[in-house]
């Protein structure tokens, strides 16, 4: 295959010509990604999954709560505002009452700082970090002599595993989950020339590697692995760049890794067709969409189309949809349920997710 972008665009014509909408129940994920509620808006959030998400036919809520829980195993890694165990026991139980099911989330590898802030892990376990030669500026900006967006850890350190399985189980048990969602996305520092474990690997093993680590700790209880799939899409092939796909030579990860894992789709700007690439490697694929509605209702409308006329085995990996959002619970919340009249909003994520699950419950 000499030229991604060609193969993904004419398989896309090819599956979607003549299609025609398929019902809602096949739509396997009707879903939102977004960030836990702070303690103080939870109950806002409870109103907002009994009242809205349960009406809207949601069925999964991929909440990401990194470090925002009061963790027994390492406490040391808390917030400084976390969720309590009673306050996960009654989200728990509103989106059981609402038939949701939560996937909680904790980005692993990379998204281990944010700006010029490292997360708790870096901060309390700086020899994880896999350029500590790379100082967070006072003042950040993009683009930097550094290439720095996110700091990432060694997935190659010898103890970091041990520390962040500890949470993650700790997690899965307190959400009562069956999928955990581990990010992955964004990973721009990997395989760093002056990183003492990992100098000089290929990057795309490194990746597949946790991949495949985070994987198998998770098969020990029957848990399945989702995570954003940016990493495993050549950004140089098909044009996309190095935000919604891969220019540090992580796409061929995509051929080592295990089959049996989600693969979250995000593109915001254009609906690019990569499901069917990752359906075609033959990987569940979830479409993710943020906050161009115009953009949300295509990724929709193709992705019916996609099962409408592919063969049963590769039909199956398109899952559905996911609603993402990146501005905070709290702000969304309010975008929400303070929203103008439809005709004067456009380009926010709250109102792509109510137009979205407005075409959704047409099919």
């Amino acid at each position: 295959m000499k030229n991604l972008s060609l193969f993904l665009l004419s398989i896309a014509v090819l599956f979607s010509a003549n299609g025609q909408q398929i019902p809602q129940s096949e739509l396997a994920v009707r879903g939102l990604s977004i960030a836990s509620p702070s303690p103080e808006s939870l109950d806002l959030f409870l109103k907002f999954v009994k009242e809205d998400l349960k009406q809207m036919n949601v069925n999964i809520l991929v909440l990401r709560v990194d470090y925002n829980y009061e963790y027994t195993s390492h406490p040391e890694l808390r917030s400084d505002n976390p969720l309590t165990t009673k306050d996960v026991e009654k989200l728990v139980a509103t989106c059981k009452e609402a038939g949701i099911e939560i996937i909680p989330q904790i980005n692993l590898l990379g998204h281990q700082s944010w700006h010029s802030e490292p997360t708790k892990l870096l901060e309390v376990y700086p020899e994880f970090d896999e350029t500590p030669h790379v100082i967070l500026p006072e003042k950040y900006e993009w683009p930097n002599d550094d290439g720095l967006y996110c700091k990432s850890y060694c997935p190659l350190h010898p103890d970091v595993h041990a520390i962040v399985f500890s949470l993650v189980d700790e997690l899965m048990d307190v959400f009562e989950a069956e999928a955990f969602h581990a990010g992955l996305d964004e990973v721009f520092y990997l395989g760093d020339d002056k990183c003492p474990q990992c100098s000089g690997l290929d990057k795309a093993e490194l990746f597949a590697g946790e991949i495949w680590k985070i994987r198998n700790h998770l098969a020990i209880k029957d848990r399945k692995l989702w995570i954003w799939g940016d990493r495993l899409i050549d950004g140089k092939l098909t044009g996309m760049g190095m935000w919604e796909a891969s220019m540090n030579n992580t796409a061929r990860a995509i051929d080592m890794i295990p089959k049996d894992i989600v693969i979250c789709d995000w593109h915001y700007e254009r609906p690019d067709p990569t499901a069917v690439y990752f359906a075609m490697k033959g990987l569940d694929v979830v479409t993710c969409p943020y906050r161009n509605a115009d953009i949300a209702k295509q990724q929709l409308n193709d992705i019916v189309n996609f099962r409408k006329n592919s063969a049963p085995t590769t039909s199956a990996h398109f899952l559905g949809m996911m609603q993402t959002v990146w501005s905070g619970c709290d702000r969304f919340l309010d975008a929400w349920y303070n929203s103008e009249e439809p005709s004067s909003r456009s380009g926010n994520p709250a109102e792509c997710f109510r137009i979205l699950f407005e075409e959704i419950n047409k099919l």
